[in-house]
């Protein structure tokens, strides 16, 4: 299975893992690709749920029982979110229709418990994925992501993180349809 390796990947597009790759923090992953410019690339992994819950986090927050998701194996003492809707959060930056990262924190808090925003539109994430300047395109010379341009919603996200892979690239079509059904050990097959 080959992708492009010249096809430069853009803010909203989602990184797949292919299908044997072995670093475990990637293993069947999918990466909401935040920013990808001359200086790196920065990613949150959507289907990795990490132990902990919001209220366990952040005291703020503690009206929400919300999962958390590991964004990557950087900075994991940072927390990261998205949001889906129209923009509510100064300094929120738009990395797809109607999808947008980070923003004012202290307001994100206020329009939740006012109800502005649902926590249905939000996703939290501990830490993220980081590539310095080069290494997501020498990574995708090598095959280790496939990019998928599906406009990624609300929607999407309703897969269950097992699923999330999986189905992402049986909508993919062709070749990727093929491959979603991978075993993880081919041995086991």
């Amino acid at each position: 299975m080959k992708t492009d390796p010249h096809k430069i990947p853009q803010a909203g597009n989602l990184l797949i893992s292919e299908p044997f790759l072995q670093d475990e923090n990637f293993v069947r992953s999918v990466v909401l690709l935040c920013e990808h410019n001359s200086d790196g690339s920065f990613g949150l992994v959507l289907n990795k749920p990490s132990i902990l819950h919001l209220s366990e986090l952040v005291e703020e927050l503690a009206f929400l029982d919300a999962e958390v998701f590991v964004g990557g194996p950087v900075e994991q003492n940072t927390l990261h979110f998205i949001y889906f809707g129209q923009k509510q959060l100064e300094g929120s930056i738009q990395i797809g229709n109607q999808l947008w990262w980070g923003g004012d924190f202290d307001s994100l808090v206020q329009k939740l418990k006012q109800g502005i925003l649902s926590q249905d539109s939000v996703r939290f994430f501990l830490g993220y994925s980081g590539w310095g300047p080069g290494q997501l395109s020498d990574e995708l010379t090598e095959n280790t992501w496939i990019i998928c341009e599906e406009e990624i919603d609300s929607e999407v996200l309703d897969n269950t993180p097992e699923e999330l892979w999986r189905v992402l690239l049986k909508n993919m079509g062709g070749e990727f349809k093929v491959i979603a059904n991978y075993p993880l050990d081919p041995r086991l097959n």
